[in-house]
């Protein structure tokens, strides 16, 4: 990355989010918001949705405004067309933007790049889109007709993301991956740049125990593989007898009872847990607020964080920061985040190499104190707000400075 220019204008800055609730993609977008309004620029967020009950605190804080358009379109049609649907609503705020508000020196825009050309028709307006991951690799491309409904999507994708005029990524692993799925972009030589999310640090109870509680935080959704966190813990409690018998495990995370696959899979683990027979030391909190979730956190022996080939993962940086190791699978953005045997284990996805982690951290009583403050330090070193924020008023300021030269 460039250094940007000595000087620091304040800029109109709009950041278009989808749907602001509670998730890894909303964390990075408040924290931008939270960083770029510290570095002196006016920030406004837009979005389709905002539910004042299930969202970050920041963003009722009244730090930076958030405004509402096209809540009233349907999110699916009869849980199908969800991607036409984003499509659609995430269009309606776009539009909103460029024809309700005068323009904003920058706009910046994540998980859907169909706005970008709208939003270019002001061409005094710079735009920068965070590619979380490429879309068409997380949907669904299982039948002819599923493919065919995807193909003019997936193009789309490809087209609208490269007239971009700055695309950053969440890690190295996406930077490649972005690579290899947008090979067109890649031939023209439209590379991402990569800014990590980031986490504060000071969020954090400095104080913290280290009770037998093994804790996962995510989605209820299936892509982020929380069986296997059910499965290693049945694992552990077998392989470790007596000595765990009061073990526990606390699965919580974002939960949204509109999306049919949230309810679903919430019954599918609770089911599963029956049937490992540890349904007694399992529980299971929906939508927990950043208040209770570092609560959890701080009484936690570590963080089991289950997804395979994660993007990036906020969830291993807000373990470490508040001094506890993770035990996550050993590929996507992990590998960057977590080090292994020092901050954390790195493992294969299977309940096996997930118990005999959990294991030795159990065993060990001072295990997971070491690693713990090993990670803060990690965390605090590579992955804190103040180098995110600064980073992206880089970027930001290099955009704007290139469009007036």
């Amino acid at each position: 990355m460039e250094k940007a220019e000595s000087s620091n204008p304040k800029l109109k800055i709009a950041i278009i989010h989808p749907d602001l609730g509670i998730g890894g993609a909303e964390r990075l977008i408040v924290d931008a918001a939270c960083e770029l309004v510290s570095h002196g620029h006016d920030v406004r967020v837009f979005t389709a949705h905002h539910d004042k009950n299930r969202c970050f605190e920041e963003t009722v804080s009244g730090l930076f405004p958030v405004t509402v358009y096209g809540d009233f379109l349907p999110r699916h049609v009869f849980y199908r067309f969800h991607a036409i649907c984003a499509y659609i609503r995430c269009i309606f705020v776009a539009l909103c933007v460029l024809f309700l508000w005068s323009s904003f020196d920058v706009v910046l825009v994540d998980q859907v790049s169909v706005v970008i050309p709208l939003l270019r028709i002001k061409q005094s307006t710079k735009v920068v889109f965070y590619c979380h991951f490429p879309d068409l690799l997380l949907a669904k491309h299982t039948t002819m007709l599923r493919k065919l409904y995807r193909k003019p999507i997936d193009t789309i994708e490809e087209v609208t993301t490269g007239m971009a005029d700055l695309i950053l990524v969440n890690s190295n692993f996406t930077a490649n991956t972005f690579a290899t799925t947008f090979s067109s972009l890649n031939r023209k030589g439209i590379k991402p740049s990569v800014l990590y999310p980031a986490v504060s640090l000071g969020q954090f109870d400095r104080s913290c125990s280290y009770k037998l509680n093994f804790l996962s935080i995510n989605r209820f959704e299936r892509k982020k593989n929380l069986q296997l966190a059910i499965s290693a813990f049945a694992l552990f409690r077998s392989f470790g007898g007596a000595d765990v018998s009061d073990a526990t495990l606390t699965i919580a995370g974002g939960y949204d009872k509109r999306l049919k696959e949230n309810v679903e899979y919430l019954e599918e683990l609770k089911w599963l847990a029956q049937t490992e027979g540890v349904s007694d030391q399992v529980s299971f909190i929906t939508s927990c607020s950043t208040a209770e979730r570092n609560e959890l956190l701080s009484n936690c022996l570590c963080v089991l964080y289950t997804p395979k080939d994660e993007h990036f993962g906020i969830v291993p940086l807000e373990t470490m920061a508040s001094r506890k190791p993770v035990i996550a699978c050993n590929s996507g953005g992990p590998v960057e985040t977590v080090r292994d045997g020092e901050t954390g284990f790195l493992c294969d996805p299977s309940p096996m190499q997930f118990a005999n982690a959990m294991l030795k951290l159990a065993k060990d009583a001072g295990l997971a104190t070491k690693m713990g403050e090993e990670a803060c330090k990690h965390v605090t070193n590579t992955f804190s707000t103040k180098i995110f924020g600064k980073q992206l008023n880089n970027y930001v300021l290099n955009v704007y400075h290139h469009r007036i030269e």
